[in-house]
Protein backbone atom coordinates (compact mmCIF):
# COMPACT_ATOMS: atom_id res chain seq x y z
CA UNK A 1 0.00 0.00 0.00
CA UNK A 2 2.97 2.46 -0.34
CA UNK A 3 2.43 5.54 -2.59
CA UNK A 4 2.94 4.88 -6.49
CA UNK A 5 6.32 6.66 -6.19
CA UNK A 6 8.45 4.68 -4.09
CA UNK A 7 9.73 5.66 -0.67
CA UNK A 8 12.85 4.97 1.13
CA UNK A 9 11.16 3.79 4.83
CA UNK A 10 13.44 5.00 7.46
CA UNK A 11 11.06 4.55 10.30
CA UNK A 12 8.53 2.37 10.78
CA UNK A 13 5.23 2.98 13.12
CA UNK A 14 4.11 -0.39 14.44
CA UNK A 15 0.78 -0.77 16.02
CA UNK A 16 -0.22 -4.06 18.56
CA UNK A 17 -3.43 -5.17 19.50
CA UNK A 18 -6.18 -7.40 20.14
CA UNK A 19 -9.45 -7.26 17.97
CA UNK A 20 -12.45 -7.34 20.54
CA UNK A 21 -14.13 -10.93 19.11
CA UNK A 22 -17.73 -8.89 19.45
CA UNK A 23 -16.83 -6.08 17.25
CA UNK A 24 -14.77 -7.97 14.31
CA UNK A 25 -16.56 -6.13 11.17
CA UNK A 26 -16.92 -2.70 12.45
CA UNK A 27 -13.16 -2.99 12.91
CA UNK A 28 -11.77 -4.18 9.83
CA UNK A 29 -14.47 -1.29 7.99
CA UNK A 30 -13.01 0.98 10.00
CA UNK A 31 -9.30 0.06 9.43
CA UNK A 32 -9.90 -0.46 5.62
CA UNK A 33 -12.31 2.37 5.16
CA UNK A 34 -11.05 5.47 7.57
CA UNK A 35 -8.16 4.73 9.35
CA UNK A 36 -5.28 3.35 6.89
CA UNK A 37 -6.72 5.60 4.15
CA UNK A 38 -6.67 8.46 6.89
CA UNK A 39 -2.77 8.14 8.07
CA UNK A 40 -1.63 7.48 4.31
CA UNK A 41 -2.97 11.00 3.44
CA UNK A 42 -0.80 12.51 6.46
CA UNK A 43 2.55 10.87 5.09
CA UNK A 44 2.43 7.51 6.82
CA UNK A 45 2.52 4.73 4.40
CA UNK A 46 1.06 1.13 5.32
CA UNK A 47 3.39 -1.78 5.13
CA UNK A 48 2.29 -4.66 6.57
CA UNK A 49 -0.48 -6.04 8.89
CA UNK A 50 0.35 -9.62 10.77
CA UNK A 51 -1.89 -11.86 12.91
CA UNK A 52 0.28 -13.38 15.13
CA UNK A 53 -1.67 -17.12 16.07
CA UNK A 54 0.92 -18.81 17.35
CA UNK A 55 4.64 -18.39 19.15
CA UNK A 56 4.47 -15.07 21.30
CA UNK A 57 2.62 -16.01 24.46
CA UNK A 58 0.67 -13.22 26.39
CA UNK A 59 1.10 -10.97 23.22
CA UNK A 60 -1.46 -9.35 20.94
CA UNK A 61 -2.29 -11.13 18.10
CA UNK A 62 -2.47 -8.24 15.40
CA UNK A 63 0.21 -6.09 14.24
CA UNK A 64 0.12 -2.87 11.91
CA UNK A 65 2.95 -1.40 10.55
CA UNK A 66 3.33 2.37 8.86
CA UNK A 67 6.45 3.43 7.28
CA UNK A 68 7.56 7.08 6.35
CA UNK A 69 10.67 8.16 5.46
CA UNK A 70 10.74 11.70 8.04
CA UNK A 71 11.25 12.04 12.19
CA UNK A 72 9.12 14.85 11.29
CA UNK A 73 6.18 13.48 9.21
CA UNK A 74 5.71 11.10 12.54
CA UNK A 75 5.78 14.13 14.85
CA UNK A 76 3.62 16.25 12.82
CA UNK A 77 1.18 13.45 13.05
CA UNK A 78 1.21 12.39 16.75
CA UNK A 79 0.65 16.18 17.71
CA UNK A 80 -2.64 16.20 14.98
CA UNK A 81 -6.07 16.32 15.89
CA UNK A 82 -6.82 14.08 13.20
CA UNK A 83 -4.28 10.97 14.37
CA UNK A 84 -5.54 11.94 17.78
CA UNK A 85 -9.36 11.14 16.62
CA UNK A 86 -8.58 8.16 14.30
CA UNK A 87 -6.22 6.72 17.30
CA UNK A 88 -9.33 7.24 20.03
CA UNK A 89 -11.47 5.41 17.39
CA UNK A 90 -9.73 2.84 16.68
CA UNK A 91 -9.41 1.91 20.43
CA UNK A 92 -13.16 1.44 20.30
CA UNK A 93 -12.51 -2.01 18.31
CA UNK A 94 -9.67 -3.10 19.86
CA UNK A 95 -7.70 -4.27 23.48
CA UNK A 96 -4.10 -4.28 24.39
CA UNK A 97 -3.05 -1.36 22.59
CA UNK A 98 0.59 -0.44 22.13
CA UNK A 99 2.55 1.74 19.79
CA UNK A 100 6.34 2.14 18.67
CA UNK A 101 8.40 3.51 16.55
CA UNK A 102 11.69 2.01 15.40
CA UNK A 103 13.96 2.45 12.69
CA UNK A 104 13.29 0.71 9.77
CA UNK A 105 14.41 -2.99 8.94
CA UNK A 106 12.56 -5.23 6.40
CA UNK A 107 10.57 -8.51 8.03
CA UNK A 108 8.73 -9.14 11.22
CA UNK A 109 10.33 -6.64 14.11
CA UNK A 110 8.61 -6.48 17.56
Amino acid sequence: MLPSQHIRPKYKLILFYNIHPDKQEQYYRYVLGTFVPAVQKLGVYMHMAWHVAYGLEDYPVRKIEFVTESAEVLSRLFLSDEWLGLEKKLQTYITDYERKVVDFRSGFQL
